[in-house]
C-alpha cells in the first residue's frame, strides 16, 4: 500500500498535466512512480528533465539502465530494478546483461568501470578516495563520462528513495532483489 496518493492524469489540469502526457507518450500509460512524484510539480519537472537530460548524454540509454539497475539493487528499490530491466531491455540490452549489471559489474571493460563507479558512489555516500576516481580514469573514462555517471547516481537515488521511502507500487513484471 502506498504512503502517499498517487496523481490521476485525467483529474489534473495544470502544468502537472501536460508533463503526465509526455511520460504517457514515452511509456505508453503513466507509471506508479510519476504518479506520486506528481504530488509536487517541482519535483516531476525536476525528474522528467533530469531524465531527458540524461536520456541524451555521452553514456547512452543502454548504459543508463545498467547504472539504474545497479543503484536500485544497492538501495532495495524493487520499483526502479524492474522499471529499468526493462527499459535496458528495450535499449537492447540483453537480460544477462542486465542481471550482471544488477550486481554492479559487466563483462565490457567500459560498462564495468561505469558500474564500478557508481556503485562506489553509492556504497561509500558519494565519498570517492582517489583510487576509485583512478581506477575510472585507468578503465578509459572521460571526464565527461565521470561526471555523467554521478548524475545518473543522484537521478537514480532521486527515484530510488521515493519508491522505497513512499512504497510506491510496482507496475511492471518484478525483477527480484539480489541484496
Amino acid at each position: 500500500m502506498t504512503r502517499i496518493d498517487l496523481v490521476d492524469p485525467d483529474r489534473i489540469t495544470d502544468q502537472r498535466a501536460e508533463t503526465l502526457s509526455e511520460i504517457k507518450g514515452a511509456f505508453g500509460l503513466v507509471p506508479n512512480m510519476f504518479r506520486a512524484v506528481a504530488n509536487s510539480p517541482a519535483a516531476l519537472t525536476s525528474m522528467w528533465s533530469q531524465f531527458a537530460a540524461l536520456g541524451t548524454g555521452t553514456l547512452g540509454a543502454k548504459l543508463g539502465e545498467q547504472i539504474a539497475v545497479a543503484i536500485a539493487d544497492r538501495n532495495r528499490c524493487d520499483y526502479c530494478l524492474s522499471a529499468h530491466t526493462m527499459l535496458g531491455k528495450k535499449a537492447g540490452a540483453t537480460a544477462e546483461e542486465m542481471t550482471t549489471a544488477q550486481t554492479g559489474h559487466s563483462t565490457d571493460p567500459r560498462t564495468d568501470a561505469v558500474l564500478k563507479l557508481a556503485t562506489a558512489l553509492v556504497d561509500h555516500r558519494g565519498q570517492l578516495g582517489d583510487t576509485d576516481l583512478q581506477s575510472a580514469r585507468d578503465a578509459g573514462l572521460t571526464q565527461e563520462e565521470i561526471v555523467e555517471t554521478v548524475a545518473h547516481v543522484a537521478l537514480n537515488v532521486f527515484t530510488n528513495y521515493i519508491n522505497v521511502a513512499l512504497e510506491v507500487p510496482v507496475d511492471f513484471k518484478r525483477i527480484p532483489l539480489t541484496r
